[in-house]
This record gives C-alpha cells, structure tokens and sequence, in this order.
C-alpha cells in the first residue's frame, strides 16, 4: 500500500506563489512517476505536471512557465512550485503515484487564487 499526504496550499492573490508538497510512505519505488493533478469545481480532473522515475516531465500547456515539478527520492516527496498564479489556477490539487496496474491518489488539498 501507499499513502500520500499534500500539503501547502491556500489562499494567496493572482500573482503570488504556493509550493505544495507531497510526502509518501509505504511501498515506493523511485521507478514509478509521480504527478501533481487537479480538479476544479464542475470540471474533470486534469494533470498539472508529471515526473517520471528518468527525470521526464510534463506539464499542461496552461501551466508551462509558471509551475515547476520536481522530486527528491531519498524523502520520497513531490513538490509542485506555482509562481504567477491566476484565478483560473483554484483548484483541489492531487498527488498522484504511478504503479503499473494502479495509481495512489492523496486526499488533496486547497488552492484559491483570488483576483
């Protein structure tokens, strides 16, 4: 099993910057990619950025620029840099860790941008 945990989100002025931080447990293997997803309310579930076991990343096209992916394997942790937030960037923002038959989901956490 594994276990995600996010943390660092909130409420900041377009603009302005957050770093969220997801923190594994459990069965990880530095093998598999880790991501950072989000959901705003009425619309699906989107990916933001993903980093893969070889240091691949992608990003949304809205994202590019503004947001930074990266990973320290020996904490097992995920960090997501979000500099010029906009208001369209409020969301739930999820963790997500790839296996290959199944993906772990943490319980999310808050981010508002406001005008």
């Amino acid at each position: 099993q594994v276990q995600l945990v996010e943390s660092g989100g909130g409420l900041v002025q377009a603009g302005g910057s957050l770093r969220l931080s997801c923190a594994a447990s459990g069965r990880i293997f530095n093998i598999n990619a880790m991501g950072w997803y989000r959901q705003a309310p009425g619309k699906q579930r989107e990916l933001v950025a993903r980093i893969s076991s070889g240091g691949i990343l992608n990003y949304a096209d809205s994202v590019k620029g503004r947001f930074t992916i990266s990973r320290v394997n020996a904490k097992n942790t995920v960090y997501l840099q979000m500099d010029s937030l906009k208001p369209e960037d409020t969301a739930v923002y999820y963790c997500n860790y790839e296996e290959l038959y199944r993906s772990y989901w943490g319980q999310g956490t808050q981010v508002t941008v406001s005008s």
